[in-house]
């Protein structure tokens, strides 16, 4: 039987209940609800509407349910249309009558809002860590690094060389970031809905506020309709996942492009590796690869559940019941993702000598020429065409670069030094560039910058 049974003249039917139940997708939330309803049970007895002998069969009850979903056990039953309706039934067959009192003061509205606030809360702290462990990973190999090169890429053509670790670290900060957004998603959902009722509150004597220090929330609500409409909390953390696989997407590309023959420069484990069901050479890049494929999926998911929040009026629709799917699919997603990402950049193999080769091109340091030209007092824009003009000649009459320069008038040996192998690397010391001064401070600003995003995400992980 439905919780709204009583209302109806005929039962549901079977086709309406096919398509609008949620079970399937919101028993994710079993944990979440039942903690929810265990706090909500406490506010309850301190409101004087439970005795203390009814609140404790509840909560012995909410107890056991939660060690039969951890344990899979649960047994759920054709009529339940949620996880909430399918908690509350088998509360009420252990209680007893006092099963019956538990929806007192709530609805389902701020039920499936509170429960649903819990579990983003706790899925993006599990995210951030496993952010942290990608950046650890990175962190280590960029150590390792020491002063070998690569060539850095613009349009991706080969433009400058720069050092190995600070290709690597380009990744990490950009992951910084992506710890700041989930940070900043989880600060602002840190609000209890529990209390907000249907959408007015209720005519009981209910406590929110020592609710939601229970269940470790920050605040509790201030407009009770907003506070079971407001889906604000789930589009933030689709984007903060949108985002975070996109930076997944741009390292999984290049992990594709570099382990090709054509680059060469990147050699992948053959445990982080798959094979060809028909091309016994094959060793494919699968992981990198689908870290970018599955990148536009959960891109979708926060396109697709902005266009389901864009024409809703207050306070809830049942159109919110969509929130659950594409938020609990990125979740997982990233918690796949995130730990083989870390495993394929953690055992993948450099060739230092090609890298170093492509990065010793004289041509990288044709804007060092140029440079040179410009602390000798010449126009940038001069300079500029003086090199751009001597590049092309080498290009086109097949002359070594460096012996154009040092036998040019405005040039000369000084400036063919330039073109030395590591040269180029050596004069980049501005902070934050790519030389070997700049990167060695570097590594020290991202190490402590980790271990303080380490504190922070400690700081937001809820408690188990």
């Amino acid at each position: 039987m439905t919780l709204w049974a009583q209302r109806m003249a005929s039962g549901p039917a079977e086709a309406m209940m096919s398509f609008t139940a949620s079970l399937d997708v919101d028993r994710h939330l079993g944990p979440d609800d039942v903690r929810a309803s265990i706090a909500h049970v406490h506010g309850l007895e301190r409101a004087g509407i439970l005795t203390a002998e009814e609140s404790k069969a509840l909560t012995t009850a909410l107890r056991q349910v939660g060690d039969e979903l951890e344990a899979g056990i649960f047994a759920f039953e054709p009529a339940d249309e949620d996880i909430h309706s399918a908690i509350e039934r088998r509360v009420t067959d252990l209680a007893g009558e006092a099963g019956e009192k538990l929806h007192t003061g709530r609805s389902r509205n701020d039920q499936v809002a509170t429960a649903l606030r819990l579990h983003t809360k706790r899925r993006l702290a599990e995210t951030a860590a496993g952010v942290l462990e990608l950046q650890r990973r990175l962190l280590e190999r960029a150590r390792e690094a020491g002063e070998a090169t690569l060539p850095g890429y613009t349009h991706l053509q080969r433009a400058q060389p720069v050092l190995l670790a600070h290709h690597l670290l380009a990744h990490g900060w950009a992951l910084a970031r992506d710890v700041d957004r989930i940070g900043d998603a989880s600060r602002r959902l840190d609000v209890s809905p529990l209390g907000a009722g249907a959408l007015a509150g209720s005519s009981l004597p209910l406590q929110p506020d020592s609710v939601a220090v229970e269940l470790g929330f920050a605040s509790r609500f201030e407009n009770s309709l907003d506070a079971v409409s407001d889906r604000d909390f789930v589009a933030e953390a689709l984007f903060a996942c949108s985002m975070l696989a996109v930076h997944l997407s741009r390292l999984g590309e290049e992990i594709v492009i570099f382990s090709t023959e054509e680059f060469g420069f990147y050699r992948l484990d053959d445990a982080w590796s798959t094979g060809s069901s028909m091309l016994p050479q094959k060793k494919n890049p699968d992981v990198a690869e689908l870290a970018r494929g599955k990148t536009g999926r959960l891109i979708g998911h926060l396109c697709g559940f902005l266009a389901t929040l864009k024409g809703l009026p207050l306070a809830y629709n049942r159109d919110l019941q969509e929130d659950k799917e594409p938020l609990f699919d990125s979740f997982g997603q990233l918690a796949l993702a995130l730990p083989a990402m870390a495993g394929v950049i953690e055992t993948m193999r450099f060739d230092l000598d090609k890298m170093g080769t492509a990065a010793d091109a004289p041509a990288l340091a044709a804007v060092d020429l140029a440079e040179w030209l410009v602390a000798r007092g010449a126009p940038f824009r001069s300079a500029h065409g003086l090199v751009g003009s001597l590049v092309r000649e080498s290009l086109e009459r097949k002359l070594d670069l460096g012996e154009l320069v040092a036998a040019h008038p405005e040039l000369g040996p000084e400036a063919a030094e330039l073109l030395e192998p590591g040269a180029a690397i050596q004069r980049r010391r501005t902070p934050g560039g790519a030389g070997s001064e700049a990167v060695a401070v570097q590594l020290e600003r991202f190490a402590e910058r980790l271990a303080l995003d380490e504190a922070r995400v400690a700081a937001f992980t809820p408690p188990s």
